[in-house]
């Protein structure tokens, strides 16, 4: 397959570099800091969102909360299956790493030796992002941003193009919103279930609200109790 941008001329290339560039003239500190956080440090956030998010949603209760769960289980579902989808696309478009066609990047992180149309983090972040504004708008924009925040530093360390970073959002992206509909008719009854389960109802919600299920059980156990008390003083 031909590479997507072979020249510098190239719009896409283009700006690589003027991203790319910023790092040469960023502090040796600081270009370390950018490559743990475009590595490792996002991905860890979004989790640390999601579970956020889901404690959230659990806290609040209410009658959507097994919907709203289900969407938030959603999220990490598409992730991963946006990855798979991405390991064909990866293989038909055989696009190399902007490093091997393109000399003077400042290429932050060594070892790269897959091809680099999609990016799996800016997908895998996508993804996460919009599978959280299904389920929650505010947590949602902030996966979003971080999402964004992902393409942005994928540049900027030398080891995708702009245009692999847009890949990876369209294709996340439709993953999550494509398939939301039927994954969420499969994981809302699921959740219900589990809900009512003695066991694991807590992680769809955590019984301590006034309307929670847990306090509802609690009442109805304390009625046997009254009445009895009420036969014996007669």
């Amino acid at each position: 397959m031909a590479v997507l941008a072979e020249s510098g001329s190239n719009p896409d290339v283009e700006l690589l570099y003027d991203i790319n560039g910023l790092a040469k003239d960023a502090p040796h500190w600081f270009d370390r800091g950018m490559e743990f956080v475009g590595e490792y440090g996002l991905l860890l956030a979004m989790v640390l969102l999601v579970l956020g998010c889901w404690w959230s949603v659990r806290r609040r209760g209410g009658e959507g909360a097994a919907s709203s769960v289900a969407a938030l289980v959603w999220a990490p579902l598409a992730a991963g299956l946006a990855v798979l989808v991405n390991v064909p696309i990866r293989g038909f478009v055989e696009r190399p790493r902007p490093f091997v066609d393109h000399q003077g990047l400042d290429v932050l992180v060594s070892g790269k030796t897959d091809f680099s149309f999609v990016s799996d983090h800016a997908t895998l972040t996508m993804a996460l992002g919009v599978g959280l504004f299904v389920a929650h708008r505010r947590f949602g924009l902030a996966g979003i941003a971080l999402a964004l925040l992902e393409g942005f530093c994928r540049v900027y360390m030398g080891v995708h193009y702009p245009t692999d970073v847009l890949g990876g959002f369209a294709l996340g992206t439709a993953v999550v919103l494509l398939l939301s509909p039927p994954a969420t008719a499969l994981l809302t009854p699921l959740m219900k279930a589990v809900e009512r389960s003695p066991r694991a109802g807590w992680i769809v919600r955590s019984g301590t609200g006034s309307d929670g299920r847990r306090d509802a059980l609690l009442r109805g156990a304390r009625k046997p109790v009254e009445s009895e008390e009420r036969d014996l003083a007669a």
